[in-house]
């Protein structure tokens, strides 16, 4: 028969508790020499198994970009990146602007260049056709387009002269042929007037370095005026003959040669100095100032 179930006694239940608790000091004193014997050894890292740590966290260090900064450094770098490449597309039109003003300018100064040696070259042309004795055919129209404004009359003097022209060698070749003539007395002098006449030939008071008043040096220097193109000298010294009247048509169209020429200089000049009312071929202002004119 089986015995039957009796509990502990006290005493055994004591003896197994104090048998427990003497295992787990010695376990603990066995793992705490063990520890102490790693941690001096010589070679051995230590080991800290107990840290005491402050719950406050770190402060950032200065030298350490917080992430808010780093995110924020390439936005900086794109928009200077920006600004410059604004500020340099500013400088580049301001640029431009300036090349196209002094192109605007350049080609304005380069048509109204062309506009002036356009119009000295119409009037060498209406030039040339005086001297040959033609009319001027649409040149005086050019005439007219061009100087209209700036020299109304002497255009109306060329035109005027070109409808019968006068030529040079014309002018000298009719004074050889009327010198005899001039040279003499008038028919119709009278006798006081031919005694008169003669008497202030025969005694002269000039400077040594004075022209001659005598016919025939006046008839020289005439012709030397007129081959030198200065034909209002020579009518100058053909009206002091003694016979001026028998040349009244040749002082007549000698005086419109002359004319003629002034009012070509004064034509020239104007497609040169002109600074305000000469015209292009399409009937245009020419605004630009001339590049020989002072300033």
């Amino acid at each position: 028969m089986a015995e039957p179930y009796s509990p502990a006694s006290p005493i055994r239940r004591r003896t197994q508790t104090r048998a427990l608790i003497g295992l787990g000091l010695g376990t603990f004193l066995l793992g705490a020499a063990a520890t102490w014997v790693l941690a001096g050894s010589p070679g051995m890292p230590s080991l800290d198994l107990f840290t005491v740590r402050d719950e406050a966290p770190a402060a950032p260090s200065a030298a350490a970009p917080t992430p808010t900064a780093t995110a924020t450094q390439p936005a900086a770098a794109g928009l200077e990146q920006m600004v410059e490449t604004q500020g340099g597309l500013d400088q580049r039109v301001a640029a431009m602007e300036q090349r196209l003003a002094r192109l605007d300018l350049q080609s304005q100064a380069a048509a109204g260049n062309a506009a002036r040696a356009e119009g000295l070259l119409v009037t060498f042309a209406a030039r040339r056709s005086l001297e040959r004795g033609v009319p001027l055919g649409y040149l005086a129209d050019q005439l007219r387009l061009r100087f209209g404004d700036a020299q109304p009359n002497a255009v109306r003097t060329v035109i005027e002269v070109s409808r019968d022209p006068v030529t040079l060698d014309r002018l000298i070749a009719r004074l050889d042929g009327l010198a005899p003539e001039l040279a003499q007395a008038p028919p119709e002098e009278g006798v006081w007037s031919s005694l008169t006449r003669e008497l202030g030939e025969l005694f002269v008071v000039r400077r040594e370095n004075s022209p001659s008043p005598q016919p025939r040096r006046r008839l020289e220097r005439a012709r030397l005026f007129l081959e030198s193109g200065r034909a209002d000298a020579a009518v100058s010294e053909v009206r002091n003959l003694p016979n001026a009247p028998a040349a009244a048509d040749w002082i007549a169209d000698a005086t419109r040669y002359a004319a003629a020429q002034q009012a070509l200089e004064l034509l020239e000049t104007a497609a040169l100095l002109e600074p305000r009312a000469l015209r292009d071929a399409e009937g245009e202002r020419v605004v630009q100032p001339s590049p020989v004119a002072g300033d």
